[in-house]
């Protein structure tokens, strides 16, 4: 008898109703102020500050340690006309990856004009991306003259909180233009208390693009892309991972881009070091080799980010609890609220 063929996965099945109310525009007043969704073989409403109460001695935090830069620039071009750069990827002292806004795109050969008489040579396109050559090193201009790349969702520019609240405590690597989100709740008291507790901490580095924003377009799942994204593990994490699993702690992720780092290192079966590019897209039906249960925000409708999470904890089990968080009236996306999640066979 013939196989049936396997019904496509659809964006449509991860669609969820949410009111423009519940989308938190502005963070807490102290970072450990959200409240916390645990789905674990229930669902308890809690309030982050719980969180270190989860762990247990000898479970290891994985925390993203990338930096987000000022990635947005407000420019002109050589034949006039205002333009507005977004950098994606810094890829050298002066030469960047960047979205560029203008009524009439760029040529390759072009100039852009910046603040304080730097230019940028538009050099090529690669694909919706230029590729600019600044006259000037572009870390320090973009710490001078950029301003913070919010979520266009948040329907408002970057203002001076910003600056300290779209970036974690233990921000280090600069590179990504949008936060690994879920390690917005933790402040030091908070790392600290976990680490009292008998909780390790190792670090990966996953660069944030700007394509974590953008919506699917194909309506069969699998026919989707992700935009590939920076990845370091290091051989300390690795290490500090297989020594976690082999006492029988659990690996915690700080955050979906901790998880696809950890992942994309975990493609042989085993975790190794790992240092280039990532567009691994998590869909449900992926084996998790490297993560035992993780800490997360609510994601956008049809995001892979959400694909992710269902693939972790289980479609009906994700789309139920984001219902449940939507009627307690949580606080949704990038300045909101988190969940902590473990696999559905627990």
């Amino acid at each position: 008898m013939a196989l049936l063929p396997c019904a496509p996965m659809l964006i449509t099945d991860y669609n969820y109703s949410l009111p423009d109310a519940l989308i938190a525009r502005y963070p807490t007043a102290d970072r450990r102020g959200s409240r916390l969704l645990e789905l674990t073989d229930k669902v308890i409403d809690r309030g982050f500050a719980e969180f270190p109460s989860l762990l247990r001695a000898g479970d290891l935090l994985v925390l993203n340690d990338t930096r987000v830069i000022k990635a947005r620039l407000a420019a002109s071009k050589d034949t006039g006309g205002r333009a507005e750069v977004l950098i994606e990827r810094v890829q050298g002292d002066r030469r960047a990856l960047a979205h560029v806004r203008a009524s009439k795109s760029p040529k390759p050969g072009s100039r852009l004009l910046f603040a304080d008489g730097v230019t940028a040579n538009v050099l090529e396109r690669c694909g919706e991306f230029f590729v600019l050559d600044f006259s000037t090193g572009i870390l320090p201009f973009l710490d001078v003259h950029g301003s913070v790349p919010l979520p266009p969702y948040l329907g408002r520019d970057a203002n001076a909180d910003d600056i300290e609240r779209y970036q974690t405590v233990y921000a280090k690597d600069p590179g990504a233009v949008a936060a690994p989100t879920a390690g917005l709740h933790f402040d030091d008291e908070m790392l600290a208390e976990t680490r009292k507790a008998g909780v390790n901490h190792t670090c990966v580095t996953l660069h944030v693009g700007a394509g974590t924003f953008q919506s699917l377009r194909e309506e069969d799942i699998e026919n989707n892309r992700l935009h590939s994204e920076r990845v370091h593990v290091s051989e300390e994490c690795c290490r500090a991972v297989e020594e976690t699993r082999r006492a029988g702690g659990r690996v915690v992720a700080v955050g979906t881009t901790s998880v696809r780092a950890l992942e994309c290192a975990s493609a042989d079966g085993s975790i190794q070091p790992f240092d280039g590019e990532t567009d691994l897209f998590i869909l449900p039906g992926y084996r998790f080799r490297s993560v035992d249960a993780m800490i997360t925000n609510f994601h956008l409708p049809q995001s892979s980010l959400l694909m992710l999470v269902a693939a972790f904890a289980g479609k009906d089990r994700i789309l139920d609890a984001y219902r449940h968080a939507v009627r307690e009236k949580y606080r949704f996306f990038s300045y909101g609220d988190a969940m902590f999640l473990t696999p559905e066979c627990q």
